[in-house]
């Protein structure tokens, strides 16, 4: 059952990790829904909202620390759904920091999971990501496919999932999981494979990468955005694991021929050993079976891969001071 248009109005919500790439988008998002929503973001001393806009009446910001229990209970005390994406994401990042990794990824979740049931909230959407699946078994990859663990992030999304799932069997808490493919557009950071090759190719014509043939399901930021919003809209997700990717994939080296060509040029590529996983943590393809989420919710992407490169080639070279085309990103 989908909630009539409109119903936003007037609805409390929260979003963990707001200030961050898809959070950003969907607290946007929301309030273009004419929600009231509660920002919730990292706190530092410079009180940065990183990629947060902040100026909006019905946009209320929250700093803290999604490892600490109370003051997760206080953000959801007074609202109706929450949308968690607070996490540390990076691969490279996870294998020097596990246990920053796990405490963030895990604790976090359980510490939403368990001010949602103690208030009692009507929906808790979950943000997942296509790397708990590992390489893939068969294509398109549904729900079913068998989760494997090959680097220190994904095994601690896996944990978050499956804390979410019990906690929704155990205590009837009402959970969704939303698993996002890959991910991109306006705003993401360079440590991300897209906005790594674009700032490059901007500024010279051969670009440092590293494995070339590992293939990925890259879904707009916005379609994306759109997909949590759909999973809180429809009851029918409730107690459900989502795949949210266009269906379609792309190699890391048929990518930047195609950034090039978006460009107006051919792009050489170097591979470098500082930016090539382990092989066997190297997640060789992600390509997403996305029935279910057209069933349950009756969401599809919206936006094709050569229409958002162009995006994002726009948002890019607009703020070139966000972008190292010299500096590799953990």
């Amino acid at each position: 059952m989908r909630l009539m248009s409109g119903t936003w109005r007037g609805r409390r919500v929260a979003v963990t990790g707001a200030a961050g790439f898809i959070g950003s988008h969907l607290v946007e998002r929301l309030l273009e829904r004419d929600a009231d929503v509660t920002a919730f973001v990292r706190y530092n001393s410079r009180s940065e909202n990183g990629q947060l806009a902040t100026e909006h009446d019905r946009l209320t910001i929250v700093r803290g620390d999604v490892r600490d229990l109370e003051t997760i209970s206080g953000l959801v005390s007074d609202i109706d759904t929450v949308f968690h994406l607070a996490a540390l994401v990076g691969i490279p990042y996870s294998y020097i920091h596990v246990g920053e990794v796990v405490a963030v990824n895990v604790l976090g979740t359980l510490n939403v999971l368990t001010a949602a049931k103690e208030v009692g909230l009507q929906r808790v959407i979950i943000a997942s990501t296509s790397e708990v699946y590992g390489s893939a078994r068969y294509v398109p990859m549904d729900e079913a496919h068998p989760k494997q663990p090959q680097s220190p992030y994904a095994a601690s999304k896996i944990a978050s999932d499956a804390i979410a799932m019990s906690f929704h069997a155990a205590f009837g808490v009402p959970v969704t999981i939303v698993r996002p493919f890959n991910t991109y557009g306006p705003r993401q950071s360079d440590r991300a494979i897209i906005p790594t090759i674009i700032s490059q190719a901007l500024a010279r014509d051969e670009v440092v990468l590293g494995n070339v043939t590992p293939r990925r399901d890259f879904t707009y930021v916005a379609d994306t955005a759109d997909g949590f919003i759909a999973a809180a809209e429809s009851t029918a997700t409730i107690g459900e694991e989502l795949n949210l990717g266009t269906g379609e994939d792309i190699s890391v080296g048929e990518l930047a021929q195609k950034i090039g060509d978006l460009l107006g040029r051919e792009l050489g590529v170097t591979e470098s050993e500082e930016r090539v996983r382990p092989s066997t943590s190297e997640v060789d393809r992600l390509v997403s079976n996305n029935e279910r989420a057209r069933e349950l919710m009756h969401w599809e992407p919206a936006v094709s891969l050569e229409t958002g490169l162009r995006r994002t080639i726009d948002w890019v070279r607009a703020h070139p001071e966000l972008y190292d085309p010299g500096s590799y990103r953990v």
